[in-house]
Parts: structure tokens; sequence; C-alpha cells
């Protein structure tokens, strides 16, 4: 599909606070990419990556490159532009970035989305993402990833 991520940089960054989702999901994604690179700044283990389908800036990703105390990777934030929406960009996004993650030595992959983001629970769980619990923790369903 030709989709690839790459670091966010003195080049892209202003490109990536444009990038916006639908209006009817900024209650889903409330935080702007703009937010995500600030606290990038003060959060030692976010890392940042701009997703391009070829030469098109299509979305955003924030993933931590260190687990947390339970051994855990977590991914912040996902988006795709409002432009780009429906054409699979988030799927292959997550596809390279999970193969990056376990090139990472990663183990455990955890992501978040809000109840009523029925799209996201979808996408999750065809990577195979599984809830945690059924409990609302923070007001998102958490979900892991095994990799073996």
């Amino acid at each position: 599909m030709g989709i690839d991520l790459k670091p966010v940089s003195v080049q892209n960054w202003y490109a990536c606070t444009k990038l916006k989702v639908t209006e009817e999901q900024r209650n889903v994604f409330p935080a702007p990419v703009v937010y995500w690179i600030a606290e990038s700044k003060f959060v030692d283990d976010f890392e940042l990556r701009a997703v391009y389908w070829n030469t098109d800036l299509v979305g955003f990703i924030v993933f931590c490159n260190r687990p947390d105390e339970d051994g855990n990777y977590w991914i912040p934030a996902l988006m795709i532009d409002e432009q780009y929406q429906g054409r699979g960009f988030g799927k292959s996004a997550m596809d390279k970035l999970i193969e990056h993650m376990s090139s990472m030595n990663c183990n455990k992959i955890m992501i978040g989305h809000r109840p009523d983001n029925l799209l996201a629970a979808q996408l999750y769980e065809s990577l195979g993402f599984k809830k945690v619990s059924e409990e609302v923790i923070d007001g998102e369903i958490i979900r892991l990833l095994e990799l073996t």
C-alpha cells in the first residue's frame, strides 16, 4: 500500500499539526497532534511517527519505546486525517508499527480506545488485540496484543 512511518522532525512537525479527525471524532480523539508533539518533549519514552502514504502525510502515531512497570509497551495515540480515513491506512500503519515494536523486543503492546469508538475496536480486534477486561479504565477500553 506504500505506507511508511517516519520520525516527526523539523521538516514535518508543522504539517503534522495540520492533521485532524472529523468533527464527530473530536470527542474520541480530543487532543490535537500539537499536544502530543509538546508532551513528547517532556515524556522521555514517547516516540512520534508521521504516517505517509507514498509522499502524502496521512496520519500520526505516538508509541512508547520503553515498557511500563508491568512490561507493557503502550500506543497512546493513533490518528488518520479525516480526508484519508476509510482506506485501510490505519490498519497498514498499525501493521508497520507492530512490526517495528516487535523488532524492539517488545512482547506486549497495550492500546486504549473510547467505548463508543467502534471503528477502533474493530481495527484493534482485527490486529489481534484482546480486551484486558470489560471494565472501562480512565474512560477507555484497554486492549493487549501479545507478540511471540
